[in-house]
């Protein structure tokens, strides 16, 4: 395939890395004040740019009919004028607060646990994500999906950064060195804890999940997410 890249920082690399190695062809690499892509020679792009610029991205590469995987976080506030403009275009699109695959199942796992525990009301839940100090927002796209993830299993409606209400899922953001990212939802009471816990090594695994949610998507046309891709739950 020929993949347009939206975003050359780290991730940008890492991606270009494994599309390459999976043969396939990089035909464009955007990133800050780069010029627009001859979208008439891209087959799939992957944007993992900046907040501000993601929404700018997806939009134009729907508008000239180009499948989009997204992983950028922060820009979701425009979430769902992307859905809306992707079914009026016929177009193809997936968002993902985080592309590895074995986040992916950690997210069918966390909503399973949340569902047996519900009616354990003696247990508090507990979410804690680690990011390196370059992360910019707060709680992450991935911690933030975990706590919906709850909330659809569970009688929570909100999550609170920090937070010490005991109606809302509190979630703990700690930013340390180089960590790739670490999430863990713990249920404890007085008597013991269930733990669950996703560490990423590095980032090879959120640029795999990409090319590989990039080569799925390529032919197809809608709104998909990676439990279509992975074909999950």
């Amino acid at each position: 395939m020929k993949i347009a890249l939206f975003g050359y920082g780290k991730m940008g690399k890492m991606i270009e890395h494994v599309a390459i190695s999976r043969k396939h062809e990089i035909v464009a690499k955007i990133d800050v004040d780069s010029d627009q892509p001859d979208y008439n020679n891209i087959d799939v792009a992957i944007d993992f740019s900046m907040p501000n610029a993601a929404f700018k991205n997806i939009k134009a590469c729907i508008e000239n009919n180009v499948p989009v995987i997204s992983g950028t976080t922060g820009w979701l506030e425009n979430y769902d004028k992307a859905i809306a403009l992707c079914e009026e275009k016929n177009g193809a699109f997936i968002y993902a607060s985080n592309f590895s695959l074995g986040v992916n199942v950690f997210f069918e796992l966390n909503e399973y646990l949340a569902k047996m525990m519900n009616n354990l009301k003696d247990y508090k839940i507990a979410l804690e994500e680690i990011h390196h100090t370059q992360k910019l927002d707060a709680p992450s796209g991935t911690a933030i999906t975990i706590a919906e993830g709850v909330i659809s299993n569970s009688d929570f409606n909100a999550w609170e950064l920090d937070g010490k209400d005991a109606t809302k899922i509190p979630i703990t953001s700690k930013r340390i060195g180089t960590t790739p990212g670490t999430h863990t939802v713990a249920y404890e009471n007085e008597i013991d804890s269930i733990e669950i816990k996703h560490t990423a090594h590095n980032r090879q695994g959120f640029a795999l999940g990409a090319v590989i949610a990039a080569e799925w998507i390529y032919g197809k046309t809608g709104v998909f997410s990676m439990k279509d891709v992975l074909n999950l739950g």
